[in-house]
């Protein structure tokens, strides 16, 4: 391997072989604030830019392979605004999930799982405001 001197008379330091220099690893919790902002994006987007009052918490799998940073399997969950096209949504969350996680973090996302946790009626809102 090449050496180089830093300075005239100073010992000479090898450059480090690229398999012994460490590894990054995104930790889960990342990969779960990623996919679920990325989610919210997604659920805002579909509601034209309107506050929807949908969350997501995220669950991830690791499976740590040959991948640069492993591959995630992803789990959020959702509140939606009814009526809606839910399936519309699901499809719409996984897309944009898999796009951030593998933009942000570097991670192959090989399966998000959507649950929807709660569907929000224009009715119950007003109900629950009265109360």
């Amino acid at each position: 391997m090449a050496t180089a001197a830093t300075a005239p008379g100073a010992a000479a330091v090898a450059e480090v072989e690229p398999g012994e220099r460490g590894a990054t690893r995104v930790a889960d919790r990342v990969v779960a604030k990623i996919a679920a902002a990325a989610a919210r994006e997604a659920l805002r987007a579909a509601a034209d830019g309107a506050r929807t009052g949908a969350h997501a918490t995220v669950t991830v799998r690791r499976r740590d392979g040959r991948l640069p940073f492993g591959e995630a399997h992803v789990q959020v969950t959702v509140e939606l605004g009814y009526p809606t096209a839910i399936g519309a949504r699901c499809g719409e969350v996984r897309r944009q999930v898999t796009a951030r996680v593998r933009e942000l973090a570097g991670m192959t996302v090989s399966e998000v799982a959507v649950e929807v946790e709660r569907l929000h009626s224009p009715l119950q809102r007003d109900r629950e405001r009265v109360r």
